[in-house]
Formats: C-alpha cells, structure tokens, sequence
C-alpha cells in the first residue's frame, strides 16, 4: 500500500492483482472458441437448410404441376 501526502492511499496493488489474475487466466479458453465454431456451423447449417427447402418446394410444385396436367391428360 502506498501512502500519498495528505493521507491518501492508494489501495490499486491489491485491488489489481485479481483483475490482472483473471485476464491472464486461459482456463475455459478452449470451451469458448469450441462454442463458436458450433454457433458458426449452426447458423451456416440454417442457411443451407432454408435454401434447400425453397428448392426442393420448387421440385415439388413443378413435380405437381406436371401430375396434374398428365392427369387431366388422360
């Protein structure tokens, strides 16, 4: 603890030292990256799948379409 003039003192030694343990601290590092990467591949997984339910819902209204028409065909 340093003393100042005046009867200040400045207590930032001790109050520090536990902020500057957990910046230093990698514990649970690896746990968040890992966490992520799945966040990144569930967001990219959404986007192929609603871009494929567009396209495969386009197959099946030709598909019908096509149904149809041979039906009423016959």
């Amino acid at each position: 603890m340093t003393v100042w003039p005046f009867g200040y003192r400045l207590y930032h030694d001790r109050n520090m030292k536990p902020l500057l343990r957990f910046l230093k601290d990698e514990q649970g590092q690896d746990l968040i990256e890992y966490t992520l990467l799945v966040g990144f591949i569930a967001l990219a997984s959404a986007g192929i799948f609603i871009d494929a339910g567009v396209n495969v819902s386009g197959i099946w209204g030709k598909a019908s379409t096509q149904l149809s028409a041979a039906n009423a065909a016959s």
